[in-house]
């Protein structure tokens, strides 16, 4: 038997551009929140990256096997934050299991892993039954993270379900139809928006309407962006966010940091980093062996792009600001964990079809 090599335990290419990119992410984080928030971020990648490593040793099967039961605890944790979360800043996102954990992130690779199992025998294309289903599956996590009130994830955690469905190969008239549906269901939906939801749509088509107060981020993240140029003004040289001026900097807005400090070039060169990310994802998707493995690797990378794309978007005024964070960059425990966790998944997928060619 031929001795295991590293390439047999993990992806060296994908874990070279992982780590470029935290590494990236923690030097913009030092400027946008100082020592404090690069050291407890420093700890929360470490717990994801050996997270990742553990993950990618077990067998794409056992996901595949265990998928309902992950799915269902995911949804415990869902319940638990209806009766028991913790309110900060008027929204109940958090439990408390002697550490602070949001369950909606978690959702972001149980629901596709669900949909994906839901779809693994389905034919081509899948019959009303298996979108009946996943659909179910779709709606109950967006519901309750929709309650929450976290209008942005629950739009993220949909279309992660529903990117599984488009790569089982759903018919274009399903698509299509669904499109109009949504499309007529909009005023419905604007009827049910929280206040503060609807004023952030408001905000997003004319925020010179509320400068100091409801359209303030948005402006003052543009002005960041703008002024940093082609070059950059210099690493914690940014007057927006050494000023206070742009708020959440450390979080949602931490590309506006990257853009006013780093300039087009900065933000250029983390692009290329998302990209080379996202390609060789996308090569693992392509190369995987059976029906569950490619969905799960295809919809995990796509919402990758989703995120990076909303986030991009939201910061320059393209969509309305709904609390996305840029994808390994942005402070946060629970989501650098769930996100690492998630390559553990494809690069289990990669390492392991590896073994079975030889």
């Amino acid at each position: 038997m031929r001795k295991r090599g590293i390439n047999d335990w993990i992806d060296p290419w994908l874990l070279l551009l992982l780590l470029t990119l935290l590494a990236y992410g923690l030097v913009v984080l030092y400027s946008a929140g100082g020592p404090v928030l690069v050291e407890r971020q420093a700890i929360r990648i470490l717990m994801g990256l050996v997270a990742m490593l553990v993950i990618a040793q077990i067998r794409p099967e056992r996901f595949e096997q265990f998928t309902p039961l992950i799915f269902v605890g995911s949804v415990v944790l869902l319940f638990g934050v209806l009766f028991f979360g913790i309110t900060v800043k008027g929204a109940k996102r958090w439990l408390d299991l002697g550490i602070s954990i949001q369950p909606s992130e978690l959702c972001k690779f149980t629901v596709p892993m669900m949909v994906a199992w839901i779809m693994r025998h389905a034919a081509l294309p899948p019959d009303w039954k298996h979108v009946f289903g996943s659909l179910l599956v779709i709606g109950l996590c967006t519901g309750l993270i929709y309650q929450q009130p976290d209008l942005g994830t629950s739009i993220l955690i949909a279309l992660s379900g529903l990117f599984v469905i488009y790569l089982a190969g759903i018919s274009w008239k399903l698509i299509i139809g669904g499109g109009i549906l949504a499309v007529l269901a909009s005023p419905v939906v604007w009827h049910f928006m929280h206040e503060y939801q609807k004023q952030r749509v408001l905000m997003f088509l004319n925020p010179e309407s509320d400068p100091l107060n409801r359209g303030w981020n948005i402006i003052q993240s543009k002005i960041a962006i703008g002024s940093g140029g082609v070059n950059g003004k210099g690493w914690q040289q940014g007057s927006q966010t050494q000023l206070d001026f742009l708020p959440e900097h450390s979080t949602d807005f931490i590309l506006s940091v990257l853009s006013e400090e780093f300039g087009f070039i900065g933000v250029l060169a983390l692009f290329i980093l998302y990209t080379l990310i996202i390609m060789r994802c996308l090569f693992i998707a392509a190369q995987a062996k059976n029906t569950y493995n490619r969905l799960i690797c295809g919809a995990l990378t796509l919402i990758f792009f989703v995120y990076i794309t909303i986030n991009a978007g939201m910061i320059s005024g393209v969509f309305p600001v709904v609390g996305v964070p840029l994808p390994l960059v942005s402070y946060g425990g629970t989501s650098v964990l769930t996100l690492l966790a998630s390559f553990g998944i494809m690069m289990s997928v990669h390492t392991h079809k590896k073994l079975i060619q030889q």
